[in-house]
């Protein structure tokens, strides 16, 4: 059971406080004066209305779905200029810019096409539906196109070289994001807005249970998260939205979904899965599935072992969406095993010799939502109620010598989620969102790596996020206060934990020019350690030390500013992020120069720390048919005191590339350059820098009811032999060598 933690005299102010802003944001009344937009929505090369496309009031996050011909509307919109953007897919239009008059109608007709810099769309900023380029946050996103282009097994396989994103491994299938160099518990996996339940972030060798193949979007959001989504969102979120349903709660008539396939050389790649929407009146049923496996990957250097992996993934749900209220239930199924190469070389074994390490896993996840949109009166826009149950269970197996397999050790990990949120009409230039969250954890771990004791965690929040709208400014500001308890169970002499802490932000976005934009934040956050650093004990092959906990360790506190410079033109696309976050009490382990049981012993250490970097990105029509693409992405972090690079920091990339057009053709060459990495942690070797050349083609073929695409990608076309400074095991494995995979996605609508 969730508990509300007793909080001090000063927190509970500062939720007052929160509280009364709040509540007189809301009592201001809504403009009287507001006009209506109606339109259509066609297929640009036939004229052809299109049913099902989402359009988009890019100021007002406000989302309307056409009907079958083509048509919609928005109602009661206030009067002032709006950008409208129609959106599926690899389908979007030209952003449109009309003028909303008190009393009056507003014809508009947008022609979806077939784009050469897609406009994109996420959710995960600010909760609601808006363009990368308009919000307040660092934010990038990959469709369901993208993602059937880069199809792999892990999401740290796929978003790896995305701008301001590396890959952690222990072997492809433990792959997982690095943010601008955090890593670990710093970085928080969600599915549809709520916490996956995994046991990623705890060890180098664990993965993420999400097949990417079956997504309808996968983004980042790059800086704290720690206001929406919790107090380990220090250094980042990533989030997997499943379906169409999930991007605004409402039904549709008809049917709409996709498939897609995948085949690949080098490690023998192959993937298929399908998903699909029903809606008759109020009604909506969702079901899919797939999966994908991959063999041993070859290196230049020759094969590497046990490096295959497999998932599969089944989920299914039905809701109801009435006028007002809604409510929906989802269930879903992950299984799924990953080698991890070069296991058997750190773990010891007294009798028996260890021929490889397996790890398999399962999760179940039951999800309901409900709530109240559109209501009525001046103060109240919606109501939202989402709870959820994940229970996740790997176990590591062991291959000994003659063939037989051995549970080495079942990690098992129970999470209740809930989250209540209240989201208040825009009154003027005013709008936001307030709300309460929490989660109940039920942790245990049996076998050899058995490090900690069973633990209970308890976690509840109240956060609240304000925004005003002016006509060329936009500033948010927010507040987050948290309280995380951790109990050890059994009869463990481990001491019980709590860490309640504040979070707050402000934010602005400033029009500068035309489709230019300067943007800011500022952030003063907390993070409570994790439950591996406070009470692990032992060795641990996934992390490659004979780990020591700390039970006394304190809370981190941070100070973030982000600084972006944003234009996004008809042949010029640019951003710039600068970044610089303090940290003092940052976590890590820290080697004590001995070595256990052949590992080398680290304690979790206390120092403070800071992160500074940029990512850089400029896209140029050189021809309506060809455009240039340049990206460059770097990060520096020390602990202060010592000047002492911390480990796993990704090295300086540059990537430069062409994207030749003609119809539904595409072709674009890349070359991608990474530095050397020798400013390293005590722990760490150096890691030379790389070339590598990879090429993609396409080819998109939309109509009035399907999108299709073909493609194909080569990777490593010059067979490099190079190494990821992120990899545990990148001394003795190189990335994988030249190969080609082709890719199939057909969408339906």
């Amino acid at each position: 059971m969730v508990s509300i933690p007793p909080t001090s005299g000063r927190l509970v102010r500062t939720c007052c406080l929160i509280a009364m802003l709040q509540t007189g944001s809301w009592a201001a009344g809504q403009p009287a004066n507001s006009g209506r937009i109606e339109g259509q929505v066609v297929l640009e090369t036939s004229g052809a209305p299109l049913h099902n496309i989402n359009v988009l009031i890019v100021e007002l996050g406000s989302v309307a779905e056409t009907g079958t011909d083509g048509g919609f509307h928005f109602d009661a919109v206030p009067a002032g200029q709006y950008d409208l953007l129609a959106f599926s897919g690899s389908l979007s239009s030209e952003t449109r810019l009309v003028e909303v008059r008190p009393g009056e109608t507003v014809q508009v007709r947008l022609a979806l096409r077939i784009a050469p810099i897609k406009q994109e769309i996420t959710v995960t900023a600010s909760g609601s539906q808006e363009t990368a380029f308009e919000a307040v946050q660092s934010v990038s996103t990959l469709d369901s196109f993208d993602l059937s282009k880069k199809a792999a097994v892990s999401v740290g396989e796929i978003l790896d070289g995305e701008l301001g994103v590396a890959k952690r491994s222990f072997g492809p299938g433990s792959s997982r994001p690095v943010v601008r160099g955090f890593d670990g518990d710093r970085v928080l996996v969600m599915q549809d807005g709520v916490r996956i339940g995994s046991l990623g972030s705890q060890s180098g060798d664990h993965g993420e249970p999400i097949d990417a193949s079956n997504l309808e979007r996968l983004e980042v959001l790059k800086g704290p998260a720690t206001l929406l989504y919790g107090s380990n969102a220090i250094g980042g979120v990533v989030n997997a939205v499943t379906g169409h349903r999930e991007e605004h709660q409402q039904a549709h008539d008809g049917l709409r979904g996709q498939f897609s396939s995948v085949a690949g050389s080098n490690n023998t790649h192959l993937g298929g899965s399908v998903r699909a929407e029903y809606g008759v009146g109020p009604w909506l049923v969702w079901a899919g599935g797939g999966g994908q496996r991959t063999g041993d990957y070859s290196s230049p250097l020759g094969p590497v072992e046990n490096s295959g992996s497999r998932i599969r993934n089944t989920s299914g749900g039905a809701g109801w969406y009435g006028e007002r209220p809604f409510f929906t239930v989802d269930y879903a199924y992950n299984d799924g095993c990953y080698g991890i190469p070069f296991a058997q070389l750190f773990a010891e074994l007294e009798e028996e010799e260890l021929l490889g390490i397996d790890i398999d896993f399962r999760r179940h996840n039951v999800r309901l939502r409900g709530g109240w949109r559109n209501l009525p009166g001046r103060w109240l826009e919606s109501v939202s109620l989402s709870a959820s149950y994940a229970d996740w269970r790997h176990q590591e197996l062991e291959l000994l010598e003659g063939g037989e397999l051995e549970v080495g050790t079942v990690f098992e990990n129970r999470e209740w989620v809930w989250r209540a949120a209240l989201e208040q009409k825009k009154v003027g230039v005013l709008s936001g969102t307030v709300g309460v969250s929490g989660f109940a954890r039920d942790y245990d771990v049996a076998g050899e790596e058995a490090l900690s004791p069973p633990v209970d965690q308890t976690n509840f929040a109240f956060f609240a996020l304000e925004q005003l709208d002016f006509e060329r400014v936009r500033l948010q500001a927010g507040g987050r206060l948290e309280h995380n308890g951790y109990r050890p169970q059994g009869a463990s002499p481990l001491p019980d934990r709590g860490f309640t802490g504040a979070s707050a932000g402000l934010g602005a976005r400033i029009d500068l020019w035309k489709r230019g934009a300067l943007v800011a934040n500022f952030t003063s956050s907390f993070r409570a350690p994790a439950l591996e650093e406070l009470y692990n004990f032992g060795p641990h092959v996934g992390n490659l030390a004979f780990e020591i906990g700390n039970s006394e360790l304190r809370r981190e506190r941070s100070k973030g500013l982000d600084l972006s410079l944003r234009h996004h033109g008809e042949r010029l696309h640019a951003s710039a992020n600068f970044f610089w976050y303090g940290i003092r009490d940052f976590v890590f382990l820290g080697p004590t120069g001995e070595v256990e049981e052949g590992l080398v012993e680290a304690r979790y250490l206390q120092e403070d720390a800071r992160f500074l970097g940029g990512e850089f990105r400029l896209d140029i029509g050189l021809h309506r048919l060809l455009w240039l693409r340049l990206g460059l992405d770097t990060v520096d972090a020390q602990l202060t005191a010592a000047g002492q690079s911390l480990p796993r920091i990704p090295p300086t990339r540059a990537h430069v590339g062409l994207d030749l057009r003609s119809g539904g053709f595409s072709v674009t060459p890349e070359v991608v350059m990474a530095d050397h990495r020798q400013d390293i942690f005590p722990t760490e070797t150096p890691t030379a820098g790389y070339t590598a050349v990879n090429l993609d083609a396409s080819y998109t073929l939309p109509r009035q009811h399907f999108v299709h695409q073909f493609s194909l990608r080569a990777f490593n076309l010059g067979d490099r032999v190079y190494r990821n400074h992120l990899s545990f095991i990148k001394d003795l494995a190189p990335e994988i060598g030249r190969g080609v995979s082709v890719s199939y996605i057909v969408k339906f609508f």
